[in-house]
């Protein structure tokens, strides 16, 4: 299989910019407890199933990138929880949005989680422009490229 040249530089891209931090299984994993308020070690191990070892990576990496913030919440022993930044919480669209890809695209039938919105319907994720209101679809965006 041909590979690409040893010189040649990937193209500039805020996402692989985002995957690196939070691309990964268990990073995302760990965003959606705390998305659902399950701030301690013990509680994310079971939700996400991680193995302990990489989980105590992932926290580690997502508070040296500002997603997640780490407080001791017992002296002796020192105990420690996670809760969401500002730049942690700003994730819950990608969150819902990869949830309703999953439901509609790889689990179909019942959602085990369902969200409301405030206005007393289920909400679901979706991707609209914020200049115009209108819901997106591939064909209708342009990539116009900065290289």
């Amino acid at each position: 299989m041909p590979t690409a040249p040893a010189d040649k530089n990937p193209r500039d891209c805020t996402i692989a910019d985002a995957l690196d931090v939070v691309g990964d299984r268990w990073s995302l994993l760990v965003v959606r407890e705390l998305f659902y308020a399950q701030r301690r070690f013990t509680e994310i191990a079971r939700n996400t199933g991680a193995p302990r070892d990489i989980l105590t990576t992932r926290l580690r990496k997502l508070v040296e990138h500002g997603v997640i913030a780490r407080e001791q919440y017992s002296e002796r022993p020192a105990r420690y929880e996670y809760r969401l930044t500002p730049a942690g919480r700003a994730l819950s669209p990608v969150l819902l949005t990869l949830k309703r890809w999953g439901h509609e695209h790889v689990r179909g039938g019942a959602d085990p989680v369902r969200f409301d919105h405030s206005c007393g319907h289920e909400f679901v994720a979706g991707v609209h422009c914020t200049a115009c209101g209108d819901t997106l679809a591939n064909d209708q965006l342009t990539l116009e490229s900065k290289e």
